[in-house]
């Protein structure tokens, strides 16, 4: 290596660190320019000292070439960036399909599981976290194309789900949930309804989903604030079944979903169906017939005909003492009200004939008979699915609860602080992507999506201004065993 010091056009002096291979010279480092002796010495010394410290020692970077030079001293340290997360979830999304999106789209995927954040937010952090740049422009002239994505997306997960977890389109679970907004003010898609947030007196929206047995999101929808949420199944079902071509199908559903009209459509669709039983609304002859014919032991069952298909009932000691407990203690408020009446406590357990609060013995009599009995109400024949296979298929509803849990806690899905319809649905889709893609690692690797942000984050790329050449110099962090073995069960390159 040698230092070499050369005219430039402006008439000042440059110098260079070179070294002559093969009899042909290359420069290594422009150090700088000096246009006064005093300047030219400063150079020439750091020159110097360059060549002392980095002389036949390679690059820190293994990625650029071998011979580049690089003082610390002379450099000032930027920030990091997460580049490796990034190019992670746009693996999975290539896995997908859904690297046809725009790119656009995806990265607002990919920062909504890093960083949930608001659309204008969002574009600031990818360019913070993954040095990503994204206009503002870009994003308004995007947007209203991708709310008719849905459709495309949906059938890219759908496929997905049949090479992936082998989904045969024989089961689904259906739910749905309520998304507030940080307003007061209703509009056609945004109403007052009952909230499962506790959020009664604000706009909301209803989102409707489905997932398959292992809990890996397949379809959702968008309902206005105010539906009821029984009157949301068949449609979704209908639509689902119509646009996937199935034949032969079974929806799990909770209680909310029965009701005569709704078991008059699916059996008139051909669609089986197992939902919660709210045994607190049947009537006392079905009462009576339960209360003698069910064995109050655990495991114990029994299956009657009723006019919403078949009522299939079981009893668990865990059930009955948790059951009696809350009986018990609802009946002492309630006697605590009638010691002393008041007209705003109005509980379970209390009836009031004209000015008279009493108990309800009626009531408490009916509850009882029920205590530790739990009831499913389904179409499938006893040959097809036993009282066993019933239950267990139900208590797997636990499984789209945790899918509301990651889209409402981990990626933030509400307050929604949109207020016209089209970016609403965006928002919807994008959180729906990233829920896709956020279970599917779950899945695969068995820990949370929580989990595998936090160890992404400990890969790092170090940024570093060479004060020299003015150039931002990237240190690239490599992924640790732990990570590997992540990446390696969710069937991605290191």
């Amino acid at each position: 290596m040698k230092i070499r010091v050369v005219k430039t056009a402006s008439k000042a002096k440059a110098v260079q660190i070179v070294h002559y291979q093969n009899n042909k010279r290359i420069v290594l480092q422009h150090i700088g320019s000096a246009h006064s002796e005093t300047a030219l010495k400063d150079l020439m010394l750091l020159a110097e000292e360059w060549i002392k410290d980095y002389s036949g020692q390679y690059s820190i970077f293994p990625d650029e070439n071998p011979n580049k030079l690089f003082h610390l001293n002379y450099s000032t340290f930027i920030g990091v960036k997460y580049r490796y997360f990034h190019q992670q979830i746009r693996a999975i999304q290539s896995m997908i399909k859904l690297d046809e999106l725009p790119n656009l789209l995806n990265d607002l995927v990919s920062i909504r599981i890093f960083e949930p954040a608001s659309k204008l937010r969002s574009l600031e952090l990818l360019e913070q976290f993954f040095g990503i740049s994204h206009s503002r422009k870009q994003y308004y002239k995007i947007a209203p194309n991708c709310i008719s994505l849905k459709e495309k997306v949906e059938q890219k997960v759908v496929d997905f789900a049949g090479i992936e977890y082998s989904f045969k389109f024989d089961i689904l679970f259906y739910d749905v949930t309520t998304l507030y907004f940080e307003t007061f003010d209703e509009d056609d898609l945004r109403k007052n309804g009952f909230s499962k947030d506790n959020k009664s007196q604000q706009p909301q929206i209803l989102i409707a989903l489905m997932v398959s047995k292992e809990g890996f999101p397949i379809a959702y929808e968008v309902f206005s604030g105010n539906t009821f949420e029984g009157h949301t199944i068949i449609p979704v079902i209908k639509q689902f079944i119509v646009k996937n071509g199935v034949k032969d199908f079974t929806v799990v559903a909770d209680a909310a979903m029965i009701s005569s009209e709704n078991v008059l459509q699916l059996t008139q669709n051909n669609i089986n169906y197992i939902v919660g039983a709210r045994l607190g609304n049947i009537s006392s002859t079905l009462l009576e017939t339960i209360d003698k014919s069910i064995c109050r032991e655990d495991g114990k069952s029994i299956r009657l005909r009723t006019d919403n298909g078949y009522l299939i009932c079981s009893f668990s000691s865990v059930r009955y003492r948790k059951d009696k407990y809350e009986m018990e203690k609802q009946i002492e408020k309630a006697k605590q009200v009638v010691a002393m009446p008041s007209k705003s406590k109005k509980l379970k357990f209390t009836q009031t004939k004209g000015q008279e609060i009493k108990l309800n013995h009626a009531l408490i009599q009916k509850t009882t008979k029920l205590l530790g009995i739990k009831g499913y109400y389904t179409n499938l024949e006893e040959s097809i699915a036993d009282n066993k296979t019933i239950i267990e298929r139900y208590h797997e509803l636990y499984k789209i609860e945790q899918a509301f849990r990651i889209s409402k806690n981990d990626l933030q899905t509400r307050p929604i602080f949109h207020y016209k319809e089209q970016p609403i649905k965006l928002h919807i889709l994008i959180c729906f992507i990233a829920l896709v893609i956020s279970k599917h690692i779950e899945l695969k690797t068995g820990i949370s999506i929580r989990k595998f942000i936090d160890e992404s984050k400990k890969i790092i790329d170090g940024e570093i201004l060479d004060q020299i050449t003015q150039k931002i110099v990237t240190v690239k962090g490599q992924p640790n065993q732990k990570m590997k073995e992540i990446i390696s069960k969710l069937n991605l390159p290191h």
